[in-house]
């Protein structure tokens, strides 16, 4: 059986609410999110960084959330959440699949870090704007793109547990603006599957 080990408010959400959409069974280990829990000798034997993700399946450890998800599609669910490689919709399934790390993510620890992760006095309020700024700037092409459509593809796909899980954690941030319509509508079409709901209770 999959067993994934899990802090809340991480990327681990992302493979819960995979998980749970795709009903595969698993094992739940849920850890807090500090440091006496991720930075163990026992968890840093799973991830070198003490850090969550980490999917265990049998002898197999994976600990990228993005290739975690790659490997649950190829290995459990025969390609499932994604379109074939073929289809008009595979170059933009790529595109948002790893536009979450590479334009919305980076910005996004920025702002935990000087909102909530640093103590007040070490916090930057002009790197904090900063990274508020990148944020929303990365945000107006998914709100553009968003223009007509349910996801990031048409149907539901393994794009929108990518970044539809950073938006989620964009806007629980307060870095959604009310302007941007196209996304506060995706966010409420994510926020009422069943598969998420059940993810974020866990966190």
């Amino acid at each position: 059986m999959l067993k994934l080990h899990f802090a809340p408010n991480s990327r681990a959400g992302r493979i819960l609410w995979l998980l749970e959409e795709l009903e595969l069974p698993y094992e739940l280990n849920k850890m807090a999110f500090h440091p006496t829990d991720l930075k163990s000798d026992e968890h840093k034997a799973r991830h070198p960084l003490g850090r969550v993700p980490v999917l265990e399946d049998g002898d197999i450890s994976i600990w990228e959330s993005g290739a975690i998800v790659e490997y649950i599609l190829s290995r459990h669910k025969n390609g499932g959440l994604k379109p074939e490689v073929d289809s008009p919709e595979y170059p933009k399934y790529l595109q948002w699949f790893h536009y979450c790390e590479g334009m919305v993510m980076p910005p996004m620890n920025t702002i935990v870090v000087h909102t909530i992760l640093l103590p007040e006095d070490r916090r930057d309020q002009t790197v904090l704007g900063q990274a508020q700024r990148l944020l929303s700037r990365a945000l107006e092409p998914i709100e553009k793109d968003l223009e007509g459509k349910d996801y990031l593809i048409g149907d539901f796909s393994a794009a929108d547990v990518m970044l539809g899980h950073s938006c989620f954690m964009s806007n629980r941030m307060g870095c959604i603006s009310d302007e941007m319509k196209n996304l506060k509508r995706y966010l409420d079409n994510i926020e009422n599957r069943p598969a998420f709901k059940k993810a974020i209770e866990t966190v």
